[in-house]
């Protein structure tokens, strides 16, 4: 429940500091007084939207600030889920407005989401404002109803958990027929790519290789030539080169035996002629060995240019990454061929979760019927009373084509207020009032199975007076035995029943006009009570009523 809240500078609001009380607390104020300016501010700590307006002093930042009982709730799951200090007793959730704009959220002085603040204030509290009415044509909270009081949570969460596994293997499917389709459109075209690749019988290296060779072969003639002069110049019998070493190693060999230290370089000439003589060989092998072959540089050329052909085809510049695209089509064509399996393997595991969804359905199917029934019952003997004896109101369950997220079925709740009338969909034929009663029962009924902490009627009352407003009173009485309710009310009947009455009020200075909630005492209560019965001239009648009706209604 909301034990306290505070509010600086929001709207009408300079400051404000009220404290709430379990049971029923009404809200009364003359209209424009500021009672939604009120409401406004806590819906910011429920994680609604705010805009600039929300600002009195655009140069101050706009606080609204919560204090909650949740120890009976439940909810430490949520705090140890979003790493967030748990303090069942005085849980703290505040919003900061900045004149900039931005928006800041804290649960118990810690930063948090938007998404997280909403979370827990749905979780709270139930603000249920006149437009909330408009749910009741909504078939989708129509069945929320009936599963709220038929106790299927547990069951629906499981059902919602087996039918998403059910539509990600479904959309699995989809994609991969999809990709099955897109593969095989292209299948001829990528075996022929494989195809050519494969014939090429590509090799590393082997592009460096002929390149080499082809250079080789190119300029044959002209390599022959030039090692044939290489040999020459080395071992020519009268000028070359081994010649002049020779001779030069005979003197120096004769000289070691009168100049021993000619030995060292003896020696290092011996080496020099056996290396030269030995490149001499080789050159003139290389020269003998060497030959034009126009059939092989005829066939290296035209192996090459299959090779560079096939890279400017793919745009790559190596026989590797023709290897790697190679590599790329063995696998795409591998995952082709393994398609058809893979879908009709994917396909029996779809029939296979089908029955467990269709399972859980049927469950659900079986609950919502019985209580379909049973919720309609008891709603015509709630709502009777509130001036409508002729009510007639039946649940009706419509099966789906095809299953979705909430089942295999949706509801409509039809209504009828007169005798001889059909029942037809509450949205076309129940009036604004009607439905206001309606929604107030449909409420009263899954307060307590809801287990929400507090719930806040905005003006839920419009449109009734007398006998049925009383009854709608008793109905709030009965509720806050659960729960905490928090009724704005116009009504002297209803407000007459509120354990706490609090009022709404404006003050005006030549400069500011401020909104006031303020507790009122039993005195003032009664002067309130007196007021909302005869107007802003308070009589002895009206005050001799206004004790009538607060004695008549004390606990």
């Amino acid at each position: 429940m909301i034990k306290k809240l505070i509010v600086r500078n929001y709207a009408l609001i300079d400051s404000l500091e009220i404290t709430f009380n379990s049971g029923l607390s009404v809200i009364t104020g003359e209209t424009g007084a500021g009672k939604s300016i009120i409401l406004g501010a806590l819906a910011l700590i429920l994680g609604q939207r705010a805009d600039l307006k929300v600002f009195r002093d655009s140069a101050a930042k706009s606080v609204v600030e919560g204090f909650f009982d949740i120890s009976a709730y439940g909810l430490f799951s949520f705090f140890d889920r979003n790493d967030l200090e748990y303090d069942p007793v005085n849980c703290i959730m505040r919003r900061e407005i900045l004149p900039s704009g931005k928006s800041r959220a804290f649960i118990n002085d810690t930063p948090v989401s938007l998404t997280q603040l909403k979370e827990l204030g749905d979780a709270l509290i139930d603000i249920h404002s006149q437009h909330q009415n408009l749910l009741l044509a909504d078939t989708r909270f129509q069945l929320n109803v009936i599963d709220v009081l038929a106790g299927n949570g547990k069951i629906l969460a499981q059902y919602q958990a087996e039918y998403n596994s059910y539509r990600k293997l479904v959309h699995r499917l989809e994609k991969l027929k999809e990709e099955n389709s897109d593969s095989k459109r292209e299948e001829d075209y990528l075996r022929f790519q494989l195809s050519q690749l494969t014939e090429a019988s590509l090799r590393c290296g082997e592009q460096e290789e002929l390149e080499e060779e082809q250079q080789r072969l190119t300029h044959a003639s002209d390599i022959k030539s030039e090692l044939y002069a290489v040999h020459e110049l080395l071992s020519n019998d009268e000028s070359g080169a081994l010649m002049s070493i020779k001779s030069a190693l005979t003197r120096l060999q004769s000289l070691v035996r009168i100049y021993p230290a000619a030995s060292e370089l003896s020696e290092r000439l011996n080496s020099d002629y056996i290396d030269i003589k030995d490149l001499a060989s080789t050159a003139g092998e290389w020269e003998e060995g060497l030959s034009a072959d126009p059939e092989r540089l005829n066939w290296i050329e035209n192996r090459l240019d299959l090779l560079y052909t096939l890279q400017q085809k793919h745009r790559v510049h190596s026989v590797d990454e023709l290897l790697s695209i190679q590599g790329d089509l063995n696998d795409k064509l591998g995952k082709i061929d393994s398609f058809e399996t893979e879908i009709k393997n994917l396909e029996q595991d779809i029939r296979k979760q089908y029955e467990v969804v269709k399972l859980l359905a049927d469950q659900l199917t079986e609950s919502r019927k019985k209580e379909a029934d049973h919720f309609a019952g008891l709603l015509i003997r709630k709502v009777k009373p509130l001036g409508m004896p002729n009510l007639g109101f039946e649940v009706e369950l419509l099966r789906k084509t095809v299953l979705d997220e909430m089942g295999q079925e949706q509801v409509r709740f039809l209504f009828s207020a007169n005798k001889n009338q059909p029942l037809l969909p509450v949205s076309d034929v129940a009036s604004g009032g009607e439905i206001s009663r309606l929604m107030l029962c449909i409420k009263a009924l899954v307060a307590n199975t809801m287990a929400l902490p507090t719930i806040i009627f905005d003006e839920v009352d419009t449109g009734v007076s007398g006998e049925i407003a009383d009854k709608m009173g008793d109905i709030m009485c009965d509720m806050s035995r659960y729960m905490q309710v928090i009724s704005i009310t116009h009504l002297p009947q209803v407000a007459s029943k509120g354990k706490t009455h609090y009022r709404v009020y404006k003050s005006d200075t030549e400069e500011v006009t401020n909104t006031h909630l303020v507790l009122l005492s039993q005195t003032e209560r009664e002067e309130e009570i007196a007021r909302m019965l005869s107007g802003a001239s308070i009589t002895e009648a009206a005050l001799i009523n206004a004790r009538t009706l607060l004695n008549a209604n004390k606990n």
